[in-house]
């Protein structure tokens, strides 16, 4: 099939191989090269199509668009060829980056502006959310970690693309990469252009409040992009998400699936209406998107110390060979703490008893002495392991 791209043309379905229109003779291939061979899009300002190369042995696949403005004024004529202008040197300058079009040619013919750019086999996400529904987190977040990047080389170009969608975000077949296209509306952020009021552009539905001012920043287009997120989320249109009467976004009640807190923050600081509350860079967004450890805020659940035990202390065995320690060991600190017990609570037991019944006093208190050292002796060898002390013989 070969299309007429002649716009009065009653009949432009032409053979594959015919090089003028059979019906009104115009000439079919575009610079000798580029042949359209179906329609795939119309707007105010033009007509899309898609094309083969025939210069290329493979003759690859290519994208015409042809200036064709239907609006009335001379203004808004201006305007328009002033838009299309400004595509062709956008993609000029942004084709370069993988996730962009290439420019393949600008030029004119028969009185009429084109611009042929690099087929991006695919679908746009509009197409993919009425095929397969809304999104999950995980998608979102994977689109947001895809997109942005590309959005950081278009801004550090310093362009606003001013239009982002889902119809203009195609996921590409051969990668599942998402391809940014159509820069028709995208304007360079001279400081000059920045301060002054300009055109307001855009689709109503994902527009910034200031670029539908005419006041277009490079927040803007990350507001545009938050839109998009909360589109394809709940499935319903921006304009159901939001409540003018709250001035506040309702999209949270619309979820088909719930998101986390994380991503909602980011989400809801995106499509902040006052820019000055809103991301200013995309550098910022992924810095929230995917934080570093040190910014991951761990809570640590630190066990508590345990109580130091009284007698605690292991005891070591004596190694051979070793000479004498002359301070006293912690044994003998605490068996002399025991008998010093061991006394006093003898002490205090006699004292009761003399006070109930007179008895006849120790007749050997020394003696008494001696059985305890005795025993504490015999405690203090099964700890250490030594050998048992003798009894002394029996008076």
């Amino acid at each position: 099939m070969s299309y007429c791209l002649n716009p009065a043309c009653p009949n432009s379905q032409n053979p594959s191989d015919t090089k003028f229109c059979l019906t009104c003779g115009t000439k079919l291939l575009l610079k000798d090269r580029y042949r359209a061979i179906k329609p795939i899009g119309q707007g105010g300002f033009g007509r899309t199509f898609l094309a083969v190369d025939e210069d290329k042995p493979s003759k690859p696949r290519c994208v015409i668009k042809q200036f064709y403005p239907q609006a009335q004024g001379t203004s808004t004529v201006k305007k328009a060829i002033e838009l299309f202008n400004q595509e062709a040197m956008r993609l000029d300058e942004l084709g370069k980056h993988s996730q962009i079009p290439e420019l393949l040619a600008y030029f004119t013919q028969d009185d009429r502006q084109y611009l042929v750019q690099e087929f991006i086999d695919g679908q746009n996400l509009a197409q993919e959310l009425a095929q397969v529904g809304a999104f999950s987190e995980s998608q979102i977040r994977q689109l947001l970690s895809d997109l942005l990047s590309v959005l950081q080389f278009v801004h550090s170009q310093q362009v606003i693309h001013r239009d982002i969608k889902p119809e203009n975000i195609i996921r590409r077949s051969r990668d599942r990469k998402l391809v940014l296209v159509d820069f028709g509306a995208s304007k360079v952020a001279t400081t000059n252009a920045l301060n002054q009021t300009g055109t307001s552009i855009g689709s109503p539905e994902y527009v910034a409040p200031e670029q539908a001012r005419g006041k277009a920043s490079f927040a803007s287009d990350i507001y545009s992009l938050g839109v998009t997120c909360i589109h394809l989320l709940t499935q319903r249109s921006p304009f159901d998400l939001y409540d003018i009467n709250e001035d506040a976004w309702i999209w949270r009640q619309y979820l088909i699936s719930k998101v986390s807190d994380s991503l909602d923050k980011i989400l809801d600081k995106m499509l902040q209406t006052a820019p000055s509350r809103r991301y200013q860079s995309v550098e910022e967004v992924l810095k929230d998107l995917n934080p570093s450890p040190a910014q991951v805020t761990v809570i640590s659940h630190t066990p508590a110390t345990p109580a130091k035990p009284l007698k605690s202390s292991p005891v070591t065995p004596p190694v051979a060979n070793k000479p004498p320690n002359t301070s006293k060991s912690q044994i003998d600190i605490e068996l002399e703490a025991l008998k010093a017990e061991i006394m006093g609570g003898s002490t205090a037991k006699n004292e009761n008893q003399k006070s109930a019944s007179p008895q006849p006093p120790s007749s050997n208190p020394a003696k008494a002495n001696s059985q305890v050292d005795l025993e504490l002796e015999e405690l203090k060898s099964q700890f250490l392991g030594s050998p048992t002390p003798k009894k002394p013989p029996q008076s």
